[in-house]
């Protein structure tokens, strides 16, 4: 599975999205609903006739579509992508690439969309995606776009089912964690230079570019000395002195899905106070991945992590949970922490990320990508963990 990043990203295998449609509608089937309209919200509602996908991540998953703007009914007998005139010749060929049995329309103007997609719901029973539909989608879809249409929340429907990483989705994460492994392996020297955090930042997010990401994963961090206390800083124009903590948060992404990685290091040698901090990160960070594999709650794995840190007397210093899946999404199900009552299952990829800071003097934070297996789970972000660069 592993190699250098230019052999995995021309070994891709495509990715087959024919079989979800009718995962999806045995979803709908069996997830129970509420109903929203008429006498209000009430549970054990029918279960919608159709479903109509708003959220563009959900509608690559199903469709194979990359565009920025899309819409997707889903019924028994019909799958219906309703996209704008930019994507005429992309929608059709991405969709018959998937696999996906279903039909395209374009339609060039708001009206022309809304008339496509009205036709094909009529007075269908349409399950939206209620966590990701917006107030104003909501309204004109009741007032404008399906008067005659009855609708019923859904929540985690596709989320849920893209929990579970085909081979195809597994081998473009793994590139993408390549791909950031071997870029922060070719800007580790130029610390020596002291250069400022946007500077490395952005060399960062040039390297990946180069070495074949579509883009970064995310907005990249890199925060030195004091900076590194804040979990999500932005980089500045503050430059980088040796002998500091420094965190680097930062993933690729390679065909729509991504990676993320954290390593903390420092350029000049470890203060002892600070190499404390760091061993402690490292031994959680460790119990955490050993504590990964199938059929483990993520609460008992954000427990593994967190006691080593609480038992050093750093607890009130963690101050997230300990890691998420990562796929079409940065940040997606399920949720390693204390609250959590998700399950991990075999095939998932998820984070490994526990962090401590201190407000004023720095923070350490440590971060693999991991596919979780039945005997525990596989790193697919392959950088030392070592405090110093060299």
């Amino acid at each position: 599975m592993f190699g250098n990043s230019a052999d995995l990203l021309a070994n891709l295998p495509p990715i087959r999205t024919a079989e979800r449609a009718q995962q999806l509608l045995a979803a709908m089937a069996e997830r129970p609903l509420s109903e929203s309209k008429g006498s209000g919200e009430r549970e054990g509602a029918k279960p919608p006739q159709a479903l109509l996908l708003t959220n563009l991540a959900n509608i690559r998953w199903l469709t194979g579509f990359s565009g920025s703007a899309a819409l997707v009914l889903l019924t028994d007998g019909d799958l219906l992508l309703v996209t704008d005139g930019r994507y005429a010749s992309q929608a059709p060929a991405e969709l018959e690439a998937s696999g996906a049995q279903g039909r395209v329309v374009i339609g060039r103007s708001g009206t022309e969309q809304r008339k496509a997609m009205a036709a094909a719901v009529g007075r269908q029973r349409i399950g939206l995606e209620a966590d990701s539909l917006t107030w104003s989608q909501m309204t004109a879809f009741e007032k404008d776009w399906f008067p005659d249409a009855e609708f019923v929340p859904t929540s985690g429907l596709v989320e849920t089912l893209r929990r579970r990483k085909t081979q195809a989705e597994v081998a473009r994460i793994t590139a993408a964690a390549a791909i950031a492994d071997e870029a922060l392996a070719d800007v580790l020297p130029l610390l020596g230079d002291e250069p400022s955090e946007i500077d490395l930042a952005c060399e960062l997010d040039y390297r990946m570019r180069k070495k074949g990401a579509s883009a970064s994963a995310f907005e990249t961090i890199a925060a030195g000395g004091p900076n590194s206390a804040l979990p999500h800083a932005r980089p500045s124009q503050r430059r980088i002195r040796s002998g500091e903590l420094l965190v680097l948060d930062f993933g690729a992404l390679v065909d729509g899905y991504r990676s993320d990685m954290t390593r903390t290091i420092c350029s000049g040698g470890l203060a002892p106070e600070d190499r404390s901090m760091y061993e402690v990160v490292q031994a959680a960070q460790s119990a955490g991945l050993d504590a990964v594999a199938a059929g483990v709650s993520c609460a008992d794995v954000d427990a593994a992590a967190r006691e080593i840190i609480n038992e050093a007397g750093l607890g009130d210093a963690f101050l997230h949970s300990t890691g998420h899946g990562v796929g079409l999404d940065i940040h997606e199900r399920p949720t390693l922490s204390s609250l959590s009552k998700d399950v991990l299952g075999a095939d998932e990829v998820v984070t490994v990320e526990p962090g401590v800071y201190i407000e004023g003097r720095g923070g350490v934070r440590l971060e693999d990508t991991v596919l979780v297996t039945e005997e525990g789970c596989t790193r697919l972000t392959r950088s030392p963990k070592r405090a110093e660069p060299n």
